[in-house]
C-alpha cells in the first residue's frame, strides 16, 4: 500500500485504527525529530501509547551497533507482537527501522514515512531492510514489507539540495531502466527543486513498486534496480570505509555513468546513446575523485556484492531507454577500461 498523505494525515490515523497496536514507536534521527516529527505529532489520532526513538543520523550508524540498542529499547518498553513502528526518516531509518521491527521477536508491523527524495523514490519501497557491516553496505538484512508507505511531498521542502539532488539519481534510474518517457522528462528539467520534482514522484515510486510485486525476492526481474549500484556502492563503500561519505545518489550517478559504459563495450547500447546519456546525468551531478582508489580496490569490494554468484560479477546493464537486462557477467579487462575511462574524465 503507497499513499499520499493529505494534510490532516487521515489516511494514517484510519490505518492505525483498523489495525489498532498495543503501542506505538516512532523511530526518527536528529534532523526529522527537528523538521518532521512536529507535523506528525499533531496530526496522530490515536488511543494507543507511544514512545519516539532517536538515532543519529549517517549511513555510519547503520551498523549492528545501533541495532542492538534498539532491540534493548524495544525489550525495555516491552514492545510486542502487536505493536506498531512507524519509520519517519530517509533511507538510513527506514532501513535500519524495517529491518529491527522484521527481526525482534521474528517481526512485528512497521510503516514508512519516508521524509527524503531518497527514501520515497527507493529505499521506503521493495521491503528490503538492513545493515552496513565492516564497511560493505546493506550486507546483513532481510527481506520484510512495511505494512503501508505514506508519502508526504511537503517534507521535501526540509532537505538541502545535495539530499533533493541524491534522491534524484534513483528517479533518473527508474526512467533508465523501466520508462523511457520518465527519462526524458526528468532529464529535461532545467533544475532539481521540489515543485519541479513533486509530480514525477509518484511514477517512479510506482515503476520500483511494479518490478518489486513481479520479483520480491530478487531472483529475476528485481535485478535491474541494480543498475549504476555495482560499481555506485562499492566506491561509497570505500569512501565509508576512509571515514568521508558521499551522498549515495552521488555513488549511484557516478554508477550509472560507470555502467553506461559497460554496455557500451557489451555491445548493448551505441555510442551516441551511451554518449547522450553520461551528458545529461553529468549535467546533474559532480564528478567525484576516484583516482586515489586502485581499480583492483574497486573491484574486490564488487565481488562481495549480494547479487554475485560462482565467482562473477552480475551486472544490471541498461540495452536503450527505458530497457535493462540482467545477469550480465563481464570481463575484469572491461571493468578497467571503464574505470579508466571513468578516471579519465576529469583529466583536463
Amino acid at each position: 500500500m503507497i499513499q499520499e498523505l493529505d494534510k490532516d494525515f487521515s489516511s494514517l490515523n484510519l490505518y492505525i485504527e483498523e489495525i489498532s497496536p498495543s503501542k506505538i514507536f516512532i523511530l526518527v534521527d536528529e534532523n526529522t525529530h527537528t523538521h518532521c516529527l512536529p507535523i506528525l505529532l499533531p496530526n496522530l489520532a490515536t488511543d494507543a501509547p507511544f514512545e519516539i526513538i532517536e538515532i543519529e543520523a549517517g549511513e555510519e550508524n547503520k551498523n549492528i551497533g545501533t541495532a542492538t540498542q534498539l532491540w534493548e529499547i524495544f525489550s525495555e518498553m516491552e514492545a510486542d507482537r502487536k505493536s506498531l513502528l512507524i519509520n519517519l526518516g530517509g533511507g538510513v531509518v527506514t532501513d535500519m527501522g524495517g529491518f529491527v521491527a522484521s527481526t525482534y521477536k521474528r517481526g512485528f508491523k512497521f510503516i514508512n514515512i519516508p521524509t527524503t527524495l531518497l527514501a520515497m523514490c527507493d529505499a521506503s519501497i521493495g521491503g528490503k531492510t538492513g545493515i552496513d557491516h565492516q564497511y560493505l553496505k546493506n550486507i546483513i538484512g532481510t527481506f520484510a514489507l512495511p505494512e503501508g508507505i505514506f508519502f508526504y511531498p511537503e517534507f521535501l521542502k526540509t532537505l538541502d539540495f545535495k539530499e533533493l539532488r541524491s534522491g534524484f539519481a534513483e528517479m533518473l534510474k527508474h526512467g533508465l531502466i523501466a520508462d523511457s518517457g520518465h527519462w526524458n522528462d526528468l532529464s529535461s528539467l532545467f533544475k532539481i527543486t521540489p515543485e519541479d520534482i513533486a509530480p514525477f514522484i509518484r511514477r517512479s515510486m510506482g515503476i520500483k513498486n511494479d518490478v518489486v510485486t513481479k520479483d520480491f525476492k530478487e531472483e529475476n526481474i528485481r535485478k535491474i534496480l541494480n543498475f549504476g549500484h555495482t560499481i555506485g556502492h562499492a566506491v561509497e563503500s570505500l569512501f565509508l570505509k576512509k571515514g568521508e561519505l558521499i551522498p549515495h545518489g552521488e555513488a549511484v550517478a557516478l554508477g550509472m555513468i560507470c555502467e553506461t559504459h559497460l554496455a557500451l563495450l557489451a555491445g548493448l547500447i551505441d555510442v551516441e546513446v551511451s554518449s547522450t546519456i553520461i551528458t545529461k546525468i553529468q549535467r546533474f551531478f559532480p564528478y567525484i575523485d576516484i583516482s586515489e582508489f586502485k581499480n583492483g580496490a574497486i573491484m574486490d569490494l564488487m565481488f562481495n556484492d549480494k547479487k554475485n554468484q560462482d565467482g562473477n560479477i552480475n551486472f544490471s546493464l541498461i540495452n536503450g531507454y527505458g530497457s535493462c537486462v540482467f545477469d550480465q557477467k563481464l570481463h575484469a579487462d572491461q571493468i578497467n577500461l571503464t574505470l579508466n575511462f571513468y578516471k579519465n574524465m576529469n583529466v583536463n
